[in-house]
């Protein structure tokens, strides 16, 4: 079963189109890691699946046009967390919104329960009670990963999760998503700059320049052909680093 088809997709903003003409297709349960140059229309792809921007061609999100989802079926994980970190708001109210989709002025019982699964669900239990203000990068990062979980999703979009986050804490992040990959049968597409986590946990990777340059396995996608045709030189820089120095072979 697809979760999500995209048949020859483009976003305008004036002259200028950061997509044009993409079409792929996610089965359930996938891992897509979609990488690309600063540019590339990453964050417009999101912006399509989450119903932000307009575009021509045809979006199929679990079955419907994107507009048309319900909302507690998508959670995300944005990469820029803008909030005053001077306000009183605490770990848990932030999860709690994820099941409101606004702030809580006062959390029930039942909202409470979930919210509180959720915080255990990623490992931060314990930053229930503390105020945002007081998180580190890496705690943030498993609030705002718990506020998109409370909802249980068939689809999680996760724009840079590891930005901020040392490399044992990447790995622990990487550690979770899959456990709850595992058991919900969640699909994820994970905007990440990290082709090697995208080559080691990903199911499918999407190479993109403002069209589709690689989609499918790893090894495939992150191919020597498709890394420099995306990037150029640092591509196939990248790819040899990535060989271990013996050249990219897929």
């Amino acid at each position: 079963m697809e979760v999500l088809r995209l048949q020859n997709v483009r976003v305008r903003l004036g002259e200028f189109e950061p997509l044009k003409g993409v079409s792929f297709a996610v089965p359930e349960g996938a891992f897509v890691a979609v990488v690309g140059p600063n540019g590339a229309g990453k964050s417009t792809l999101f912006k399509v699946l989450l119903g932000l921007v307009p575009y021509e061609g045809e979006v199929q999100l679990l079955g419907r046009p994107p507009r048309e989802v319900d909302p507690h079926q998508v959670g995300y994980v944005p990469q820029i967390k803008t909030f005053d970190r001077s306000f009183p708001a605490l770990s848990l109210e932030l999860v709690v919104s994820g099941i409101r989709r606004a702030w809580p002025f006062r959390v029930g019982k039942e909202e409470r329960a979930r919210a509180l699964e959720a915080l255990e669900e990623v490992g931060a239990l314990e930053l229930a009670s503390r105020p945002l203000g007081r998180l580190s990068g890496g705690e943030l990062q498993r609030v705002y990963l718990a506020r998109a979980l409370v909802r249980r999703p068939r689809l999680l979009l996760l724009d840079e999760p590891a930005t901020g986050i040392d490399r044992l804490g990447e790995q622990d992040l990487y550690r979770l998503l899959e456990a709850y990959q595992a058991r919900s049968g969640a699909t994820i597409l994970m905007i990440t700059h990290d082709w090697e986590a995208a080559y080691h946990h990903a199911t499918h990777v999407l190479v993109l320049n403002r069209e589709v340059v690689g989609f499918g396995p790893p090894e495939r996608a992150l191919s020597e052909e498709c890394l420099r045709r995306a990037f150029g030189h640092l591509g196939h820089a990248h790819a040899i680093r990535m060989a271990g120095g013996e050249g990219w072979r897929p």
